[in-house]
């Protein structure tokens, strides 16, 4: 299997999974958006993908972390074609732990660039792969949510979901 896509419906929503030689390089909350297909055109040369029950995996660890095995995401192996500081800042969000966040300048500071949080918003925004690399746990400095592709009370119900936030 070299390339292949699975949709998954979700408690926050349809997920769009694309996986090229075992390995994610997309996960989106939004499969029919103009973005998500720029996207895939942009790397693969096309939107479409032969559709597959469960690419790699994907699919089954999705249902696991949903279920609530918050860990089951940890070891999906990832082939996200970021600029070396975005996958610096992405290995580093797949760092933050269910249940914990850190804000924009502890993300900043670990990968080295202490004054780069406009910069790791950005790496944040542009993530390929939601879930798997967890932006959601990032959060601002106050504690408060801002910046989330899949919208705030998607971020909400997720820090929720892994304890991170009281409901």
């Amino acid at each position: 299997m070299r390339l292949a896509s699975a949709t998954l419906d979700s408690p926050v929503g349809r997920l769009l999974a694309v996986v090229w030689d075992g390995r994610l390089c997309t996960l989106t909350f939004d499969a029919d958006a103009a973005s998500t297909r720029e996207h895939l055109l942009a790397r693969f040369g096309t939107d479409l993908f032969p559709a597959h029950r469960d690419p790699a995996g994907v699919c089954m660890r999705l249902r696991a972390y949903f279920r609530g095995e918050l860990e089951a995401l940890d070891d999906v192996e990832v082939d996200l074609a970021g600029t070396p500081f975005q996958e610096k800042v992405w290995a580093e969000l797949r760092r933050i732990r269910p249940g914990s966040t850190r804000s924009y300048a502890d993300v900043a500071s670990a990968v080295g660039e202490p004054k780069a949080l406009r910069a790791v918003g950005m790496a944040a925004a542009r993530n390929p792969a939601v879930l798997v690399v967890p932006c959601h746990r990032v959060v601002a400095s106050d504690g408060s949510l801002h910046g989330f592709s899949g919208g705030i009370e998607r971020k909400r119900w997720l820090l929720v979901h892994e304890g991170a936030l009281l409901a």
